[in-house]
Parts: C-alpha cells; sequence; structure tokens
C-alpha cells in the first residue's frame, strides 16, 4: 500500500535566519540533501558565500550554489501556506505546538498542495517573537534537558529526517484535516491582513500602537489556530474595509477631518444621535 499522500520536494524550503557561522550553512546544506530537499533559503547571513560554508557542505555544494538569500524573513517564506518555526523555550503567549514527528508528517502531506517552510533561528538566540509570530506552528525538539542546545546543523539533520521519514511511510497519516477547497492563505496575505487589521482597531479606538500590550500577538496566534483560507481571508479584509469606511463616513458626519484623531469618540457619538433621532421619529 502506498502513501495517499504524496508530498512534493521541491515544495519544501529550509529557511535560516542570520547565521553567523557559515560553516553552520554548509552542515545544513548537507543535512537536506541526505534528507532528499534541495530548497535552502538564507536570511541576512553574516558571511556568505564563503568556502568555509563549502567545505561543510561536503557532496551538497549544488544546494548551496542554488541557495536564495534574501534580507527578510517575509521575502523567505512568501508565498508559503505554511511555516513551522523552531522554538527552543517556553514562551509567555503560547503558540501552536508540534513535535518533531507531527512536524515531519504535516510539512510532507501540506506540501503536495502548496509550498512550506520550516524555519530556523540564530545559533545564540534563535527567532525572535516576532518572527516566531509570522509562523502557523512551532516545533520543538526535546533533547536532553540537562543539555539541551543542539547545533544549527543537527536540528535541521533531526527535522529533515522527520520529513524524510514521513515521505516514506505507508501508513496514512491522522495529522492534517479533511483536504479543504481552497487553499490556506500566503504568508505575505497574512500580512497585509495583520496590518490593516491593526490600523482598523486604531481607527475604531479599541488598539494604541503607543501602548500595544499583546492584542496583536493574541489576534496572531488566533489566526494561527483558524489557518483561514485564501476566500476567508479575503472575506475578513472586506468587513475590515467596510468597518473604514463607515468610520470616515461618521467622522464626516462630525466634521472631524483629521485622520490622527480617534474614531471612537465621534463613532458612538454618532451613532447615539442617529438613533436618538429615529427613536424620536
Amino acid at each position: 500500500m502506498s502513501n495517499p499522500v504524496q508530498g512534493v520536494t521541491s515544495n519544501i524550503r529550509v529557511v535560516l535566519v542570520n547565521t553567523s557561522h557559515p560553516g553552520n550553512i554548509g552542515g545544513a546544506a548537507r543535512a537536506i540533501k541526505n534528507m532528499g530537499l534541495d530548497r535552502l533559503y538564507l536570511v541576512a547571513p553574516k558571511e556568505f558565500p564563503t568556502p568555509r560554508a563549502l567545505w561543510r557542505a561536503a557532496g551538497a555544494a549544488d544546494v548551496l550554489e542554488r541557495a536564495i538569500v534574501v534580507p527578510t524573513l517575509d521575502e523567505a517564506i512568501a508565498g508559503c501556506g505554511l511555516i513551522v518555526g523552531t522554538s527552543a523555550r517556553e514562551r509567555s503567549i503560547p503558540w501552536p505546538m508540534l513535535n518533531p514527528r507531527e512536524c515531519g508528517e504535516r510539512i510532507w502531506q501540506e506540501s503536495a498542495d502548496h509550498d512550506v517552510a520550516l524555519v530556523f533561528g540564530r545559533e545564540d538566540r534563535g527567532l525572535t517573537n516576532s518572527e516566531l509570530q509570522k509562523c502557523t506552528y512551532h516545533v520543538h525538539i526535546p533533547s536532553n534537558p540537562d543539555y539541551s542546545s543542539l547545533n544549527l546543523a543537527a536540528a535541521v539533520q533531526v527535522l529533515t529526517y522527520e520529513v524524510r521519514m514521513a515521505s516514506l511511510s505507508e501508513v496514512p497519516s491522522a495529522v492534517l484535516e479533511d483536504k479543504w477547497d481552497v487553499p490556506p492563505a500566503r504568508a505575505e496575505d497574512l500580512e497585509l491582513y495583520f496590518e490593516h487589521l491593526e490600523q482598523t482597531l486604531v481607527d475604531i479606538g479599541f488598539h494604541k500602537r503607543d501602548n500595544p500590550r499583546q492584542t496583536m500577538t493574541r489576534l496572531r496566534r488566533l489566526l494561527s489556530r483558524i489557518r483561514p483560507d485564501t476566500v476567508e481571508l479575503s472575506i475578513l479584509r472586506g468587513v475590515l474595509t467596510g468597518v473604514q469606511n463607515v468610520v470616515w463616513r461618521l467622522q464626516r458626519v462630525q466634521g472631524s477631518g483629521d485622520p490622527s484623531r480617534p474614531a471612537q469618540e465621534p463613532v458612538e457619538a454618532a451613532v447615539k444621535e442617529k438613533t436618538e433621532g429615529k427613536t424620536s421619529a
């Protein structure tokens, strides 16, 4: 019996963020080629290309030659419907979490339908909170708690091995839900949505950028759990545009032409005025 879901290795990206030692880039290239993958993205590496990366890559020089170097994580994950980020520690706001086996199965199965990215952070401090918030899921490698630090190339080897095992499995995985009729929203479209959402919340006076607390982080986590598809995200953006249009019209009724003025007070006043007018009529 063959695996009912056939992933596509060319849809799987391994992304290294701000790697400081070129030897780790070469070691990661070797690891991903060992496991049948070949797409390597490098986000603002400290030193690349360099002979030291080539030496560590051994027979994977072709992976290094095809590596795509970009200045930001957003560019590295553009077009991806699934982003999994590695995390070595507990976060103040928990995120949807996978273990390495679940990570491999999900990456392999979703690669059948769209691009996916497996993201690794810096050698000394991993991914930042803002980078992790761009990820659909986090994955944690349960290493020895008394000596938990993994070399970057070793971490790449562990997780790409799980992808390889998922690709070789003849047992259907229960990780994925039923097939969806529309592809999941892409990373760049989600970022545009969050920018739109934050601006709308500012417009209605619900959110203040100078005192954000954890509002946007929690809303990002909510969307990560839901994983809207492209049509659903378009609907959500349409709702935000509708809200902004109402705010704009009510501000005009109140004569407020200053876009920096909080919209909450004029909106409430205009709604009250219109309600009272209808009641008296």
